[in-house]
């Protein structure tokens, strides 16, 4: 999702701020909604551990790729910001 939204944004023409806006606000909602659907779907099933799992381990690796972007972001916006300034 991360990856889809980075690439939408940039074929869209988005600046680097609404990329920036649309890469950590479009892929945040795996775990949030994921889990009430399935504790509605798979409601009274004893394996509703296993069957979530992988939605809680995609949030995790979500979570890491997420901070390991944000710094690479950062230096973005700050070259940016700096040629900005020198202009």
């Amino acid at each position: 999702m991360i990856g889809i939204a980075m690439g939408l944004s940039r074929r869209l023409g988005f600046n680097l701020a609404d990329e920036t806006a649309a890469v950590f606000c479009g892929s945040k909602k795996s775990l949030a909604s994921g889990l009430p659907m399935a504790n509605v779907l798979f409601a009274g099933n004893p394996a509703l551990g296993m069957i979530v799992l992988p939605i809680i381990v995609y949030n995790q690796v979500q979570i890491v790729v997420g901070a390991l972007l944000a710094k690479a972001y950062a230096k973005r916006l700050r070259r940016e910001a700096a040629k900005e300034s020198d202009a």
